[in-house]
């Protein structure tokens, strides 16, 4: 992969004798949204905090933005957006007030602008309405809105977000997933992290899947479909003559699942295609009612992978 936006090697970090990464080697491209899966306590939050330099590895490295963390912190942070386990803010300053707080502190910004960005940054995340509210009066989902805002008032080429939907209503989901993949289609990296199923499969582009520290699989989530397995349904009166001939083609037919329907589990490349078993089908005078094939969820996919479940509606 050319120039990835994260990559680590080895990347390792213990608590005493706790293990919680267990030697990483990741790679996010640059422009995916990156959905980094897994149930709550995989390492996934640790695992941010090494490649932003906020805790040190026990072992291994790791490269941001082409450069090595956490030795070029201060080159690299600048050019990341993070919400990572929920925004801090000052409970009794205006959500306005507290970004700007923040704009302040940042060396790359400029004072002359600050007001505008401030209210860009608001309006993109649906505060602009809560502006001058107290900030202790907000819900959590209108605080985690606003480390949003807070971590788009620059430019980014990478934002990092932990959990960005935590809190959200539907709509506020909808519209974090809309930020997002306008995020991506100007050029920024996303890396969202997180344990809910839906909220990977409806932005992501690439999945990395955490299990007990350690990260089981990754690629294009493309691939994790095309790497779960298949299987033909039949609907048919003919039952026990449509399951000779699933067998006769080495599909191997399932217990069947009700009165009229044959299942049989596709063995990959090397499995006819479904017109060659249709045809298979009436070829040995099974009357058929209804066809399909069925691709393996990304749920079961995830399951098998971490043998653990995840959350996958909010």
């Amino acid at each position: 992969m050319p120039d990835p936006a994260i990559e680590s090697h080895g990347l390792t970090k213990r608590f005493g004798t706790q293990l919680a990464v267990d030697g990483i080697d990741l790679a996010v491209p640059r422009g995916a949204v990156f959905g980094f899966l897994g149930p709550n306590g995989s390492g996934k939050t640790t695992t941010i905090r090494m490649l932003l330099g906020l805790v040190a590895a026990t072992a291994g490295e790791a490269r941001v933005l082409g450069a090595e963390m956490p030795r070029h912190v201060d080159a690299v942070l600048p050019r990341v957006g993070a919400l990572v386990e929920g925004p801090a803010f000052s409970p009794f300053l205006s959500g306005e007030a507290n970004l700007r707080r923040f704009d302040t502190a940042d060396r790359q910004s400029s004072g002359r602008t600050r007001a505008a960005r401030v209210a860009s940054a608001l309006e993109r995340v649906g505060l602009s309405h809560a502006a001058r509210k107290k900030v202790h009066a907000y819900s959590l989902g209108m605080k985690q809105r606003l480390g949003l805002a807070n971590a788009l008032l620059m430019p980014r080429e990478l934002l990092v977000l932990d959990e960005p939907t935590n809190g959200l209503d539907p709509q506020g989901t909808r519209e974090v997933r809309g930020l997002i993949r306008s995020l991506a289609d100007d050029g920024t990296t996303v890396f969202v992290s997180s344990h809910l199923l839906a909220e990977v499969e409806q932005v992501c582009s690439h999945v990395g899947v955490m299990s007990a520290g350690r990260l089981v699989a990754q690629g294009t989530l493309d691939e994790f479909r095309a790497d779960g397995e298949s299987r033909v349904l039949v609907r048919t009166p003919d039952v026990e003559r449509a399951r000779g001939v699933l067998a006769a083609l080495g599909l191997g037919p399932e217990p069947s699942e009700g009165d009229g329907i044959v299942t049989a589990r596709l063995a990959g490349p090397t499995s006819p295609t479904p017109e060659a078993i249709v045809a298979a089908l009436v070829a040995g005078d099974v009357r058929v009612r209804g066809f399909a094939t069925e691709r393996e969820s990304l749920e079961q996919r995830f399951i098998e992978l971490t043998g653990e479940g995840f959350d996958v509606v909010q």
